[in-house]
This record gives C-alpha cells, sequence and structure tokens, in this order.
C-alpha cells in the first residue's frame, strides 16, 4: 500500500484514540465521584479501563494490519487488566506498583508510537502522544518511587492522571480526524 493510502488508513481510525481518552475521562471521574472507594473496586475500575484502552488499540492495529507499538501497547493493557482481576486481594501496595508500571510502560509505548508515526504524519498531532507518554512516566515513576503513600491516597492522582490522558488522547484523535478530513477534501 502506497503511503498516502497507509496515511489515509491510518487517519480513518483517528476514532480510537477518542475512545481511549473517553475511557480515561470515565475511569478518572469515576474515580473522583467515590473517594471513599474500596480497593477491590479501584482495582475492579483499573482492570476494565485498561482491558477495554487494550482492546481498542488491538482492534485498530489488526484493522490496520499494523502489529507495532499500539498492538504491543494494547496487549500489554489487556494483560494487567486481567491480572488485576484475577488478583483483586493484593491490596494497596499491589495497586499501586501494578498502577505505577502499566502507567511508566504505556507511557513508553505511546511516545514511541508518536515517534513511529512522525515519519507518516507531519501532521503536528503527535506531539500531544508524546506529552501523554511523558505525563504517564513521570506518574509512574512517582507511583513507583512512593507507594507508601497509601492505595486509598492515590485516588487523586489516578483520576487527575486518567483525566488528563484522556483529554490529550481526546485531542489528538480529534486532530487525526481534521487532518482526516483535510486530506478527503483535498483529494476530493
Amino acid at each position: 500500500m502506497p503511503l498516502a493510502g497507509l496515511l489515509r488508513s491510518s487517519l480513518d481510525y483517528w476514532w480510537v484514540l477518542v475512545v481511549r481518552g473517553a475511557l480515561a475521562v470515565l475511569f478518572g471521574v469515576l474515580a473522583l465521584a467515590w473517594p471513599h472507594i474500596t480497593v477491590v473496586v479501584l482495582i475492579a475500575l483499573f482492570a476494565a479501563f485498561a482491558f477495554l484502552d487494550g482492546i481498542s488499540s488491538i482492534i485498530s492495529a489488526v484493522q490496520r494490519r499494523d502489529f507495532g507499538w499500539t498492538f504491543i501497547g494494547g496487549i500489554l493493557s489487556v494483560i494487567l487488566g486481567v491480572m488485576a482481576v484475577l488478583w483483586p486481594v493484593s491490596a494497596g501496595f499491589a495497586l499501586v506498583l501494578l498502577i505505577g508500571a502499566w502507567a511508566l510502560v504505556r507511557g513508553v509505548f505511546d511516545i514511541a508510537a508518536a515517534f513511529a508515526m512522525r515519519h507518516e504524519l507531519a501532521s503536528g498531532f503527535e506531539w500531544m502522544l508524546v506529552i501523554s507518554g511523558i505525563v504517564s512516566i513521570i506518574f509512574g515513576l512517582f507511583v513507583l518511587l512512593f507507594p507508601l503513600a497509601g492505595a486509598f491516597a492515590i485516588v487523586g492522582v489516578v483520576a487527575g492522571f486518567a483525566i488528563f490522558l484522556g483529554v490529550t488522547l481526546i485531542a489528538a484523535g480529534l486532530r487525526q480526524r481534521a487532518l482526516r478530513n483535510r486530506l478527503a477534501a483535498s483529494h476530493a
């Protein structure tokens, strides 16, 4: 497939970023709405978010026949979501480490995907993925370095991270859609 066709095909899946972003915002709002949430419920929310985030990334990658960073990041998210469901009794400390590790690794994958896409797209939207990746890495490092802050104390940080991540992913998806529409209009 020529580069222009690959570009158009990739841009057709702008909605995946918007879905990922909406799920992240929903997760963050739910975490803020229930400040006395139990660790088990927080694990379930995180598991659902990670699983659905991974599924949407995998679907996008498979439909585009691109088994690179987006696909690998999706598999990672699904695995972590399943792990959170399988071991719900692992309380605060394990939850903090799981979320920290997930955020750290997912941030690396988002940055890698943005750099991989910059060669295909000179649209400027990839910087939003880089920012969300950097925020993910900073958050993950903070959580891993200070795990004794406790699972309950981190609810606000998790919620803020998820909402910020969600907003940046939605913005990137909408920017990608606008680019797709501009390209379609210029070729019509």
